[in-house]
């Protein structure tokens, strides 16, 4: 009888000790705000990926401006300006020529040997 005790005990311990003691916990919900704000901006320049491209955007409520541009893998830079008023999403999108130095280089896929394989010899004697 003190051996299922003491196996229960453990039993209970090893279930405390996974959960600290408690039940689990669920965030709480974070508060509404009524006229959120932000500002942010980020840039890239990789030259060894070629990846080149930048955005920002502030919000100030339900108004939304902002842009990013990027240069595409043909040399092109596309910028796109968007904005939002309050009564949907608006976008221009302008493209430049490419102007040198942008255009990441053509692709050409590495040549490969047809392997050769020494086969098993069938000649047979008999």
């Amino acid at each position: 009888m003190a051996l299922k005790i003491f196996v229960v005990a453990c039993f209970v311990a090893v279930t405390s000790a996974q959960y600290g003691g408690y039940a689990p916990k669920y965030a709480e919900p974070e508060p509404y705000d009524p006229n959120p704000q932000y500002s942010f901006h980020y840039a890239v320049n990789d030259p060894s990926t070629y990846d080149i491209k930048s955005q920002k955007e502030e919000r100030n409520g339900d108004y939304v401006t902002g842009s990013y541009e990027l240069y595409e893998p043909d040399g092109t830079k596309r910028t796109v300006e968007y904005y939002d008023q309050g009564y949907g999403f608006q976008a221009v999108v302008h493209k430049e020529p490419a102007k040198g130095g942008y255009a990441a280089p053509a692709y050409s896929a590495p040549a490969y040997s047809r392997p050769s394989y020494a086969g098993p010899s069938y000649s047979r004697r008999y």
